[in-house]
C-alpha cells in the first residue's frame, strides 16, 4: 500500500500522478464551492487556466448554459457571473448549467493532475463520500495519491487538515503508518492536534484569515461543515462532472 499527501502542485515530482487515484483539495475554497455546484445541479464545471482562458473556453461551448466562476487573491473576477464561494452555487443560479471556472489556487492544482487514472474533487462537505473513493482505491490499487492545492504555491493548513482527514478515512480504522509518505503522516498529526475543530483550523489558516478581512468569512462556516454535499465529482480532460447512475433494468 502506497498513500501518498503533497502539500502544494510545486512539490510534484515528476510520474507522481502517473495512472493513480488523486484526490484533490482545495477547501478554502475551490473544491467545496465546486461540490456545492454539482450538488445543487450543475451540468459540469470546465477547468481553466486564467481569466483570459475561461473567456475562451466559455466562448466555445453554448453561452446559454455557460457561467464564468472564479477569483482571484479571494475576490470575484471582474466581468464574471459568479466567484468562488459556495454559497452562491444555489440551484436556482446553476443547475443545468456549465461553469467555467478558475481560481488562484484549487484549479493550477486540477490541472496538474495530468496522467492520472483517476481524479477527485474533495472537501469537508464531501468528506466521507472522498474518504470512501480513497478507500476503493487502495483497496482496488493499492495507492492513492492526496494533492493539496496550498496557499501561493506554498504550504496550506486548512487543506493539509483535510488530507490527514481523507488518510484516515481512506484507511478507514487500519492502525498503520507503512506505506504513508511523511507528508501524509504530517497531516495526520495536524488531526490529532485539533481533532473535530475543523472550523479552527480554517479560520486559523492563512486562507481563512485572507477570507476574513475581504468579508467572505461565511465562506468558511459553509466549507466546513461534513458531508453537506455528498457527491463524487470526477475530473478528466479539462471537465468535471458526476458519475452517471446506472439505469435498473424494467
Amino acid at each position: 500500500m502506497t498513500l501518498d499527501v503533497v502539500f502544494t502542485p510545486l512539490g510534484l515530482a515528476p510520474g507522481d500522478v502517473a495512472g493513480r487515484t488523486v484526490l484533490v483539495v482545495d477547501v478554502l475554497r475551490a473544491t467545496t464551492t465546486i461540490c456545492a455546484a454539482m450538488h445543487h445541479g450543475a451540468r459540469a464545471v470546465v477547468v481553466a487556466a486564467d481569466a483570459d482562458d475561461a473567456a475562451r473556453l466559455a466562448h466555445t461551448l453554448d453561452t446559454g448554459d455557460v457561467l464564468l466562476a472564479g477569483e482571484r487573491h479571494s475576490l470575484k473576477i471582474p466581468g464574471f457571473q459568479l466567484g468562488n464561494s459556495p454559497g452562491e452555487m444555489t440551484a436556482d443560479q446553476v443547475a443545468g448549467k456549465t461553469l467555467v471556472m478558475t481560481t488562484t489556487n484549487g484549479t493550477k492544482a486540477l490541472l496538474a493532475t495530468a496522467g492520472a487514472r483517476d481524479v477527485i474533487v474533495a472537501s469537508a462537505v464531501n468528506l466521507s463520500a472522498a474518504a470512501a473513493a480513497g478507500e476503493q482505491a487502495l483497496d482496488a490499487d493499492g495507492g492513492l495519491l492526496i494533492l493539496c492545492a496550498g496557499r501561493d504555491q506554498g504550504f496550506g493548513m486548512d487543506d493539509a487538515y483535510i488530507a490527514g482527514r481523507l488518510v484516515l478515512g481512506a484507511l478507514r480504522g487500519r492502525r498503520t503508518r507503512k506505506g504513508l509518505n511523511d507528508a501524509a503522516l504530517v497531516a495526520v498529526d495536524l488531526v490529532r492536534r485539533y481533532g473535530e475543530n475543523v472550523g479552527r483550523v480554517f479560520a486559523l489558516s492563512n486562507a481563512g484569515r485572507d477570507l476574513l478581512r475581504n468579508g467572505l468569512g461565511a465562506d468558511i462556516g459553509v466549507a466546513a461543515q461534513l458531508d453537506t454535499h455528498p457527491v463524487v465529482p470526477h475530473y478528466h480532460d479539462r471537465r468535471i462532472t458526476l458519475p452517471v447512475e446506472p439505469r435498473e433494468s424494467a
